[in-house]
C-alpha cells in the first residue's frame, strides 16, 4: 500500500526523534553561550559568607586574622551575595537629570578593596579605600550602564542624591553580571559603607595554597569569633553555575527522550524493513536471478525508508523551528537559530 498505518507510525515517530534531536541542540547552544560570556569579575577562588551571629561584631578582628593568615588575600564586605540583587530602585537625584527618567538601578553597597576581592575592572576612577579616604564612606562606584544614564562627561566627583544621602562617584567600573546571564547587565550603583547594611562577606582565597588547608584556617577564625554557628561558605562560582540548572534540566531531558524515541524509531523501522522484506521475497528472488547485485537489491528496499525520514524530517523542521524560535524569545542573550542543526539532526 502507498500509505499504510505502520508508514504513517514511522513517520510520526522520526519526526518526533528529529524534533527533540534539534531542540536537544539549540538549548545545548544556549546554555553554552550564556556559558561563555564575560561575568565581569574573577570566580576563581572566591567565597562568600553571610553576617550570622557575631560576625558583624567581631568583622575587624575576623578580617585582621584571615589576611594574616595566609589563606585569604582580600575580603569586603558587600549588601548581598555577587550573584544576586536585592535592593533597587529609582528617584534617585543627579546634576542634569531627565524629570521624566525612571531608571531602576541596581543598589549594591560594599565597605573597601571590592575590586581586589572580586577582580573588576575600573574603566575610570578608583576603587573604595577607607584608609586612605575616610570620606569614601559616602563615596559611590557606578558600572557602565549607569553612566549612559546619567550622560556625564567627567563623572568623577558628581554627586547622586539617594536615600537622603550625596553620594560622591569615585569610580566607573566595567558592567558585571549581578543577577541573569541571558539579560543585558543593568544600571548598578554600589555605595560606601555610610549604607551600614551589610549581609555578606566575599573572601579571595589564597590559589597557592590547597582549598581545603584554606577552609581549614577560615573555619577556625570564624570558630574563634563566631561559636554559636556554622562556618557556612558557598562559593561564588558554583551560585554563578545554579544559573544554568534549569535550562540544563531542560536539555538533559530533551537529550533523553530524544534517545528514547530514535531507539522506538529505529525498532519500528526494522519492523517495516522486515515486513516489506517478507512481502517482496518473491521480487527479491526474481532480480536476484536476473543478475540484480546485493547493493541494487538494499537500494530498492532502502529508497523507501529514506522517503519516509525526508518526509519526517519536512514535518518536523519548520515545527521545531517554531518551538525553539518561541523558547528563545525568553532569553535577550540568546543564540540565533542555524541551518546546519537541522542538517546534523536529519543525518
Amino acid at each position: 500500500a502507498l500509505i499504510s498505518p505502520r508508514k504513517v507510525l514511522v513517520v510520526i515517530q522520526f519526526s518526533f526523534a528529529i524534533i527533540l534531536i534539534i531542540c536537544t541542540i539549540i538549548v545545548k547552544q544556549q546554555i553554552d553561550y550564556a556559558q561563555d560570556r564575560e561575568t565581569g569579575y574573577n570566580k576563581d577562588n572566591l567565597v562568600f559568607h553571610f553576617m550570622t551571629g557575631d560576625i558583624p561584631k567581631n568583622y575587624q578582628l575576623i578580617k585582621n586574622e584571615l589576611l594574616s593568615s595566609g589563606a585569604v588575600l582580600a575580603m569586603s564586605r558587600t549588601s548581598a551575595p555577587l550573584t544576586e540583587s536585592w535592593s533597587d530602585g529609582w528617584g534617585q537625584e543627579w546634576e542634569g537629570k531627565d524629570p521624566n527618567d525612571k531608571t531602576d538601578f541596581f543598589r549594591y553597597v560594599c565597605d573597601e578593596g571590592l575590586s581586589k576581592t572580586i577582580g573588576l575592572t575600573f574603566l575610570q576612577g578608583r576603587d573604595f579605600d577607607l584608609k586612605q579616604f575616610p570620606t569614601d564612606s559616602t563615596a559611590m562606584v557606578i558600572n557602565e550602564s549607569s553612566l549612559k544614564v546619567m550622560k556625564f562627561k567627567d563623572p568623577i566627583g558628581k554627586i547622586v542624591k539617594d536615600n537622603g544621602i550625596d553620594w560622591h562617584i569615585i569610580g566607573v567600573i566595567k558592567d558585571f553580571i549581578l543577577t541573569n546571564p541571558y539579560e543585558p547587565t543593568r544600571p548598578m550603583l554600589i555605595s560606601g559603607a555610610k549604607s551600614d547594611w551589610f549581609q555578606t562577606l566575599q573572601m579571595k582565597m589564597n590559589g597557592n595554597n590547597p582549598t581545603a588547608q584554606n577552609l581549614q584556617k577560615m573555619e577556625t577564625i570564624f570558630k574563634k569569633y563566631n561559636p554559636e554557628y556554622p562556618f557556612d561558605y558557598k562559593f561564588v562560582d558554583e551560585a554563578y553555575a545554579q544559573k544554568f540548572e534549569n535550562e540544563q534540566r531542560q536539555g538533559t531531558l530533551a537529550g533523553l527522550f530524544a534517545a528514547l524515541t530514535i531507539f522506538i524509531s529505529c525498532l519500528g523501522l526494522f519492523g517495516l524493513a522486515t515486513y516489506m522484506a517478507e512481502n517482496r521475497i518473491k521480487e527479491i528472488g526474481v532480480r536476484k536471478v536476473l543478475g540484480a547485485s546485493v547493493t541494487g537489491i538494499t537500494t530498492l528496499l532502502s529508497k523507501d525508508f529514506v522517503q519516509l525520514v525526508v518526509i519526517a524530517f519536512l514535518l518536523a523542521a519548520p515545527l521545531a523551528w517554531w518551538a525553539m524560535h518561541k523558547w528563545l524569545q525568553d532569553y535577550t542573550y540568546r543564540v540565533s537559530i542555524q541551518w546546519w542543526v537541522f542538517a546534523a539532526a536529519c543525518g
